[in-house]
């Protein structure tokens, strides 16, 4: 519509005010905003694949990277803030540093990736995405396009897949004791997954011996 891309901040106890704060994006869109730590900054995804941090008092922009080819589906940060994952329709998910925007691990997958979800109990990540539902042929739409993918946070593995979506994954939620987790898909479903004793007290031989 001609309009640059903005981030508005509003106070919930006053919605109806004007906001607290608008800040004038340059460059690409933003398709994600997420507040950092203390909310003293704001970390933006963008259509290009950049990502940037906001100062909050400033308005101004302070870092960015861009290690994406494709538009940034999803930013969730880690429990304590120290890292945090994307997810890219360029069929990558990326962890990062929070405090230095270094790519720690890359996770790889043969679709687009709308959500990615980290667990809190476990070293493990969890991946939704699929084709957009205009470009799914009759030919193409196999059950498992639409699966949520498990993957090993440390050694990038896929580890396991949970099937029940008939469309696209477009988001995914650990619950805080990572004992369960739900999904969001385009065919219209909110699923909730919980995961089994064998899940929970399986471990690879390599982290039974080793403290993350």
């Amino acid at each position: 519509m001609g309009e640059v891309s903005k981030i508005h901040v509003f106070d919930l106890l006053n919605p109806s005010q004007n906001p607290l704060r608008v800040i004038t994006i340059e460059g690409s869109k933003v398709t994600r905003a997420k507040w950092g730590n203390l909310n003293k900054q704001i970390l933006t995804g963008h259509e290009d694949g950049t990502i940037a941090v906001y100062d909050y008092a400033t308005g101004k922009r302070t870092k960015t990277v861009k290690n994406h080819a494709g538009s940034i589906q999803d930013i969730q940060f880690s429990s304590d803030f120290s890292h945090f994952i994307t997810a890219s329709i360029d069929t990558t998910s990326l962890i990062y540093d929070t405090k230095s925007l270094k790519v720690l691990k890359t996770f790889k997958t043969s679709r687009p990736v709308n959500s990615a979800t980290m667990s809190p109990l476990k070293q493990h990540i969890v991946l939704g995405g699929g084709q957009e539902a205009m470009k799914v042929t009759t030919t193409s739409q196999r059950h498992e396009k639409f699966e949520a993918k498990f993957f090993h946070k440390i050694f990038e593995d896929e580890i396991g897949a949970v099937k029940g979506h008939f469309g696209p994954i477009n988001t995914l939620a650990f619950h805080p004791n990572g004992k369960s987790f739900a999904s969001g898909g385009e065919d219209g479903y909110v699923r909730v997954h919980h995961l089994d004793d064998d899940y929970i007290n399986f471990e690879f031989e390599e982290e039974a011996n080793f403290q993350f």
